[in-house]
């Protein structure tokens, strides 16, 4: 089974890419967005959130739980204090992008919120988004029955405890902030070990996330994730959606602290994302894990991803 699901594992380089800003709408390839005093590019001061896009038959784009991802944004930017433009302006953006967006298949929207020019603090915050094409994998390279591709990950450490964010909120624990270097360098540490992605665990043992995505463990079938708050775990939109169709269709689940040794000898275990989907961990700090096909569909399926 493993080998089916690395056979999913070839990626193609992106291509189509478009740039709407608010107040301008869609803007020229290359034109000007942001300047050079703006503190989200020179202090990582502002908040993004992304969401996954689909072009129907039809021809016609939309995004997937984009109101859930709207109050993400909107929580980013109070914790913040940047106050953004109101929800029906961005709404109302990601429509006009969505009329000029033809390319077939799935895409990425990004959200972008800046505090703004550091030199004309009075021109207020600067809101954009992008819409980047997904690469498509050819019939032969899916993975079985459209799950996501099949991940191997290492486990890194996160540097704090599990309760490093208690009574603590400077330190933005839970905020999908700009300043994301420390999530770039983790993933970047994990392939330079030879792989995909990583889990990261707290000083005190505890399975957290991955660098971009949520963490969703099965064991004796019951699904668990970790809790965000005193973890600083970023809320998931797609691992909520994840739990709930579960414990709809009667799988109990738990939100709870997960000790790094369950990932070994758990049934099943994804890192979750809202572009990428469930994607299951086949191997870990270079070990095979064991991952149910029928188990793996379930979970793509809750996710509005794949067949079950």
């Amino acid at each position: 089974m493993s080998r089916d699901f690395l056979a999913a594992r070839q990626t193609v380089p992106m291509s189509a890419h478009l740039v709407a800003v608010m107040g301008r709408g869609v803007v020229a390839p290359g034109e000007p967005v942001i300047t050079a005093d703006d503190l989200g590019f020179s202090r990582g001061d502002g908040c993004f959130d992304s969401a996954r896009v689909i072009t129907e038959s039809d021809g016609s784009a939309r995004v997937v739980n984009l109101g859930e991802h709207l109050d993400r944004l909107d929580a980013s930017a109070a914790a913040l204090d940047i106050t953004g433009p109101p929800r029906a302006e961005w709404e109302r953006l990601v429509s006009d992008a969505l009329e000029s967006w033809t390319t077939p298949g799935e895409a990425v929207l990004k959200l972008v919120l800046t505090r703004g020019s550091e030199w004309s603090p009075e021109a207020g915050p600067l809101a954009l988004l992008t819409i980047t094409e997904k690469p498509s994998r050819p019939a032969a390279q899916a993975g079985p029955r459209g799950i996501p591709r099949a991940l191997r990950a290492v486990t890194l450490s996160s540097g704090h405890p599990s309760d490093a964010f208690k009574d603590a909120p400077w330190l933005l624990g839970g905020i999908k902030t700009l300043s994301y270097v420390g999530n770039v360098a983790a993933a970047r540490e994990a392939r330079r070990r030879g792989a995909d992605d990583a889990i990261l665990v707290s000083t005190d043992g505890y399975a957290m996330d991955g660098p971009t995505s949520g963490l969703i463990v099965v064991s004796d079938g019951v699904m668990r994730t970790p809790p965000t708050g005193d973890t600083g775990i970023l809320a998931s939109v797609t691992v909520d959606e994840i739990l709930s169709a579960a414990a709809e269709s009667g799988m109990q689940t738990r939100i709870e602290l997960i000790p790094a040794g369950d990932l070994r000898t758990a049934d099943g275990v994804w890192l979750v994302s809202s572009g990428r989907g469930p994607s299951p961990i086949v191997e870990l700090d270079g070990e095979p894990i064991s991952v149910d096909e029928d188990l793996a569909a379930r979970v793509a399926a809750m996710g509005g991803f794949g067949t079950a």
